[in-house]
C-alpha cells in the first residue's frame, strides 16, 4: 500500500475521503493541502506527511495510480501552478 494512503488510513480517514482528497490533489494541488488539514490528522503526523510527499513526488502518481484516478490531471495542475495561473 502506499503509504501516504496507509498514513491517512491509519487516522480513519475513509476511503471515501481519500478518493475525494486525491481528486481535488488532481483539480487543485492548494485547495488540496487545506483539505488534508481538515482530516484531523495530529500536527506531528501531518508534519511527517507533508515532509513524505515533498521529498518523493513520486509517491503522489503511485496513489492516485492504485485509487483508479487520471494522473495527467496532476501534470496539467503542476503546469497551472508553475505558470502561476
Amino acid at each position: 500500500m502506499n503509504p501516504i494512503i496507509q498514513i491517512l488510513k491509519e487516522h480513519n480517514v475513509s476511503q471515501e475521503q481519500i478518493n475525494d482528497l486525491f481528486k481535488t490533489l488532481t483539480e487543485n494541488p492548494m485547495a488540496a493541502m487545506m483539505t488534508i488539514q481538515t482530516l484531523g490528522i495530529p500536527p506531528e503526523k501531518l508534519q511527517s506527511l507533508m515532509g513524505l510527499v515533498m521529498t518523493n513526488p513520486g509517491l503522489i502518481k503511485e496513489a492516485v495510480e492504485e485509487l483508479g484516478l487520471d494522473f495527467s490531471k496532476v501534470e496539467q495542475a503542476k503546469e497551472t501552478l508553475k505558470n502561476g495561473q
